[in-house]
């Protein structure tokens, strides 16, 4: 029989017992769930994950968005509404991923489909930040085009390990959630990151010096290029493999278990309207808004990047049983609801209920995030589940673009909303409309949720002619596996 009494130097009992097996448990969780992802999935491919999602995406996507925010506002001096559309333009690079998808599937670069695109990749992001952060006051045209470098780098980089995604989820339908959350975690705290040293980078480098710091992550993925093993192809021929995934790609979208929710997922996101910008503009303004520091607005990102973090975790533990249907509803539903604590703040509400500003921030934030976060998932496993076999990079990489589709159409959209309510960077009267109109605007796509499968997210949701591979298929499938495993397996 255990014990669950011991007595301390003082000869007085301590109870050890469950309690602190139980929390030694939850310490152990997190290494647990990682293993038995390395044993099944290699840990090389988990390696991957981390530094494209954790670092590249994650945590230099994070400093980039506070950095880029400080630049357009105090280098460049543009209005809110012309920021907004800036940063939609520079999200172009995502909207196209599925031409990321075909180079890297269909155009191998002296016999590799992979190890080249990571190069290019880093030097896209090197050089752009480096221009960027050493020529002052650059035109903004320029300015635009250098970060749509960077973020097509990230972009590039992303479509690969998006590709490996895809097959395993396909291959291991019970750990595509799983996938999911490694993504989302590893992305999540490399946000936490980002967001908590962007403001002070800010502070002591200016927005110009600190966009210097992102040459950081476009090295890691410059060096995952060089390291990582890939099989040379050999008989490889471009044209037919174009013209077979350009076949079977537009044979998979006609289905209608693709194009449903496919369509489901852009609406979601076209009508959640995105007015960041002003609410930034808002926040750091000394007489209308509460006049955060850059070292706070770092802090009040990087706690809704913790919120991110939790809504992952809430998901992970307790949702990813539920079906799309229901999960996408309630998601869609208190994402409106929880868009009103913006209304609150910008009425100064909370001030006259007693709750100050660097408080009822924080609460917004974090309870937006984890919301978001909830709703994000799901979206992420049925896209991962739609890709057919042999051209799942291609695939997914098309089905995130319709969602980055989806996201420019909101940020243009927000863009305009806040240029016709003259929103600017001084007058914020109608910054309040803007927010009301924006989460009425959340709410809205629920009347399209029958478009969702109502099965449960373990399903197999494409019909068997979709889920089948030929033999060229097969043979690079084998290839790309090697690519997966290659670090762990092979040393050169």
């Amino acid at each position: 029989m255990e014990e669950y009494e011991a007595t301390d130097s003082k000869g007085e009992i301590a109870v050890a017992g469950p309690t602190r097996k139980k929390w030694v448990g939850y310490l152990r969780e997190p290494y647990v769930w990682l293993a038995m992802l390395a044993r099944e999935l290699q840990g090389s491919f988990v390696f991957g994950v981390v530094v494209v999602y954790g670092v590249s995406k994650g945590l230099g996507g994070a400093f980039l968005h506070i950095v880029s925010e400080y630049y357009w506002k105090d280098v460049q001096t543009v209005q809110p509404s012309a920021a907004q559309v800036y940063h939609g333009i520079i999200l172009i690079p995502w909207v196209v991923k599925p031409v990321w998808g075909l180079l890297t599937d269909v155009l191998p670069v002296a016999g590799y489909q992979r190890r080249p695109y990571f190069i290019l990749a880093g030097f896209m992001g090197l050089i752009s930040m480096l221009v960027i952060s050493l020529h002052s006051k650059m035109p903004i045209l320029i300015t635009v085009m250098l970060f749509m470098a960077e973020t097509g780098g990230v972009a590039i980089a992303n479509v690969i390990i998006d590709a490996c995604i895809a097959k395993n989820s396909i291959r291991y339908p019970s750990l595509a959630s799983d996938l999911q959350s490694l993504c989302a975690m590893s992305s999540s705290i490399g946000s936490l990151i980002g967001f908590s040293t962007s403001g002070v980078a800010v502070h002591l480098l200016g927005a110009q010096g600190a966009l210097g710091l992102l040459c950081i992550p476009a090295i890691l993925l410059l060096c995952l290029g060089f390291i990582l093993y890939e099989p040379r192809l050999t008989n490889y021929s471009q044209k037919q493999n174009l013209s077979e995934a350009t076949k079977s790609m537009w044979k998979a979208f006609k289905c209608p278990a693709v194009w449903k929710p496919s369509l489901y997922m852009y609406i979601s996101l076209a009508m959640s309207l995105n007015i960041q910008e002003g609410k930034f503009y808002w926040y750091t303004d000394p007489k209308a808004g509460p006049a955060f520091s850059q070292e706070y607005v770092g802090i009040i990102f990087s706690i809704g990047s913790m919120g991110s973090l939790v809504g992952v975790l809430v998901y992970h533990k307790m949702l990813k049983d539920y079906s799309f249907h229901s999960l996408l509803f309630w998601a869609q539903l208190f994402l409106g609801i929880s868009g009103m604590l913006d209304l609150i703040m910008v009425l100064r509400l909370n001030l006259k209920l007693g709750i100050p500003d660097y408080f009822f921030v924080i609460i917004d934030e974090c309870s937006f995030h984890i919301i978001t976060r909830i709703k994000w998932m799901p979206m992420l496993v049925l896209s991962a589940k739609l890709c057919p076999s042999g051209i799942e990079g291609s695939f997914f990489a098309l089905l995130m673009s319709i969602d980055s589709i989806g996201i420019l159409s909101c940020s243009w959209g927000g863009g305009m909303l806040l240029h016709l309510l003259n929103v600017t960077r001084t007058d914020f009267r109608n910054l309040w409309l803007a927010i009301l109109i924006t989460n009425i605007m959340r709410i809205l796509p629920l009347v399209m949720l029958f478009l969702v499968p109502k099965t449960d997210q373990s399903s197999t949701l494409l019909p068997p002619e979709l889920t089948q591979s030929s033999d060229a298929t097969k043979t690079c499938e084998e290839e790309n596996i090697q690519l997966i495993s290659g670090i762990q397996n092979n040393r050169v």
